[in-house]
């Protein structure tokens, strides 16, 4: 990645962990096929194309609505419940 471009888009969007989060969402899509949102040098990389876009504004976040933004940050997702899943024994499938 090239360092002015994450700069450039830090200074957009300050918070280092919604930048990241940015930007790996739109590098997915870009290796999908979805076309860039700016013009670009050919050989440049996805993570470099996907700054770009941040820093020229092409790419925003929102909040959810009603959302406080400190609250969204420290907002905790709880892990889907897990369950076990045993083997049967040889033998008792046998038998059964």
């Amino acid at each position: 990645m090239n360092s002015h471009l994450v700069k450039a888009a830090s200074n957009v969007v300050t918070n280092q962990q919604i930048l990241v989060n940015m930007v790996s969402r739109r590098v997915r899509q870009l290796t999908l096929g979805h076309r860039p949102l700016v013009e670009f040098v050919p050989g440049l990389g996805f993570a470099d194309i996907a700054l770009s876009e941040i820093a020229d504004g092409k790419i925003v976040f929102e909040l959810l609505a009603g959302d406080n933004p400190a609250e969204a940050l420290a907002k905790v997702v709880p892990f889907p419940a897990t369950v076990a899943i045993t083997k049967k024994a040889k033998g008792s499938a046998a038998a059964s």
